[in-house]
């Protein structure tokens, strides 16, 4: 009967051609080089133009999980259209696995915020240094938490990235600001190797929860995971956007001489 019920429960998914999983995987991969390395020069350049807004600007790297709405319901329809007379599951996540993932989502909320930090007082190339020893911090919680043992691959792999980030930050030009005194760039720095640190324990969490989740890992489910993480990231954000009254307008009159003429442009910082 328990057997029964099991197999009952469990979830029923449509199988994915290898042409299938070979084009997510590539889409995913250019989806993922595209955020790492277009967001944090958007990000530099709004502080070096003038922003301020730090908890606005966290709140922004995860805002996006609406699209993935989007996704969910490609998905479902794919697999309505494809187990035509078969029951399918519109949610997959279970309430254990729901509330596991929101604690993620919030810690990773916590982690956007520092990263986002860092970002405002470092040069983006300095910022990368620093960040690149997170897989080393990744390397270690897997370890302590997924018990996964470290082999000549996966060492060789994070000297070899650590390496790349550090070629990255050589011949680049300073974009320190203006007026920064050199305790906001030490406490920038400080951040940037926090939000490495937490990021590799993200990470292994997730990896954690992937195994204690008692339930099959799908695409789907995986999809789901990443919404649900990126809403409850977005919401602490949120919160100290509001907190830090980051929604204000506050206007800058630049008054400026052209010829004769005096003229007054108006800035919304």
């Amino acid at each position: 009967m328990e057997n029964h019920e099991e197999a009952t429960n469990a979830p029923i998914t449509a199988k994915v051609s290898p042409g299938a999983k070979k084009t997510l995987l590539i889409l995913s991969c250019i989806l993922l080089a595209i955020g790492n390395c277009g967001g944090p020069l958007i990000t530099r350049l709004y502080f070096i133009h003038g922003g301020k807004r730090v908890w606005l600007s966290s709140s922004l790297e995860t805002t996006g999980w609406p699209v993935i709405i989007i996704i969910l319901i490609i998905l479902y329809l794919h697999r309505r259209m494809t187990l035509r007379n078969k029951p399918t599951t519109l949610v997959y996540m279970r309430p254990r696995l729901f509330f596991a993932v929101a604690f993620i989502g919030v810690i990773t909320g916590l982690d956007d915020y520092l990263y986002a930090y860092g970002v405002a007082r470092l040069p983006v190339s300095t910022s990368a240094l620093i960040l690149a020893p997170h897989l080393a911090f990744l390397a270690f919680f897997a370890y302590i938490l997924v018990k996964q043992k470290f082999t000549p691959y996966s060492i060789n792999a994070v000297m070899l990235l650590t390496v790349g980030a550090g070629v990255l930050a050589l011949h680049t030009n300073n974009d320190r600001l203006k007026g920064e005194i050199k305790k906001e760039y030490t406490l920038g720095f400080v951040m940037t190797v926090a939000a490495g640190l937490l990021y590799g324990f993200v990470l292994s969490l997730i990896e954690l929860t992937y195994n204690k989740a008692k339930q099959e890992i799908t695409y789907t489910l995986v999809v789901e995971i990443q919404m649900v993480m990126c809403l409850f990231a977005t919401i602490f954000c949120m919160i100290g956007v509001i907190a830090n009254g980051d929604f204000k307008v506050h206007l800058v009159y630049k008054h400026y001489v052209v010829g004769n003429t005096k003229s007054k442009q108006i800035i919304y910082a």
